[in-house]
């Protein structure tokens, strides 16, 4: 088990690589880390942003896609998703669906197209994934950079944990409120959707709601399950939002590129373009 000075020097060591925009060696090439070893130093990084003044918003769903699972964890396929916090500094808001984004400070940077929901009640602590639904206030399309401070993306669980879940920045499109109706019908609506991801005018990836933890709605549910065994984070609340995983494989993003995003099927929301800076 880590000392509380090992797990202080590991976050202050992912911080400091974090802000200084460079790669350091996984943690578990260091030390055989568990995967609550890991979320331990997730939540005494979160207590040292907080201490400097960002605020959690939210969480972030990471490795959701079954394409990304199979690449990751060393060639092995992941057994959980991951999830890590998102912050007021880190989220931001497209208008009219049009965002310029600047990938200053982030570090091998990819892009993922992404469901988010904002919660308008916390969910019952024996929420089924259908009754999810009716504490959801609005769902919008987002957008997920990564970025990795470390220099191998095929990593182990416990390194992804500890840094940040990989979370770089989530840019999100304009919210649809959901009706009672369209609460109801929600796993259907994403079980017939599908997104395309463009750069640069070019097709470079297709993918389905389904592929992403049999749904976003079921990776929401997933997510709440996984917070109530984990006592030193507390469970989803009223205000938060959840950014589901990635629909498609990622790709990585460079200054100059116009990546855009569009929905088909029965998800009635529309796509994002997004152009990046240095």
């Amino acid at each position: 088990m880590l000392m509380s000075t090992q797990i202080d020097r590991y976050a202050h060591q992912l911080l400091d690589a974090r802000a200084e925009g460079r790669t350091i060696p996984p943690l578990s090439s260091r030390y055989p880390l568990t995967l609550d070893e890991g979320y331990g130093i997730a939540r005494r990084i979160l207590d040292l942003r907080i201490a400097d003044g960002e605020n959690p918003v939210g969480r972030k769903i990471g490795f959701a896609s079954n394409t990304i699972r199979q690449a990751t964890e060393k060639g092995r396929p992941l057994s959980d998703p991951v999830w890590s916090h998102v912050y007021d500094s880190t989220v931001h808001d497209a208008e009219d669906n049009l965002i310029a984004f600047s990938l200053k400070g982030l570090v091998m940077p990819r892009i993922e197209p992404e469901i988010v929901f904002k919660l308008k009640s916390a969910p019952p602590l024996d929420a089924t994934p259908e009754a999810l639904s009716t504490c959801i206030e609005w769902m919008a399309h987002g957008i997920e950079l990564t970025s990795s401070v470390y220099p191998d993306r095929r990593l182990e669980a416990v390194d992804v944990a500890a840094a940040f879940g990989l979370h770089g920045a989530l840019l999100i499109g304009e919210p649809r409120i959901l009706s009672e109706a369209s609460r109801l019908s929600l796993p259907l609506m994403m079980a017939s959707a599908s997104v395309s991801l463009s750069c640069d005018g070019s097709i470079l990836a297709a993918g389905f709601g389904s592929e992403t933890l049999n749904g976003p709605l079921h990776a929401l549910w997933l997510l709440h399950r996984l917070l109530l065994e984990q006592k030193q984070f507390p469970p989803l609340s009223a205000g938060e939002i959840v950014t589901t995983g990635s629909w498609t494989y990622s790709y990585p993003v460079a200054p100059g590129q116009t990546w855009q995003t569009a929905f088909s099927g029965g998800l009635q929301i529309e796509g994002l373009t997004v152009t990046f800076a240095e």
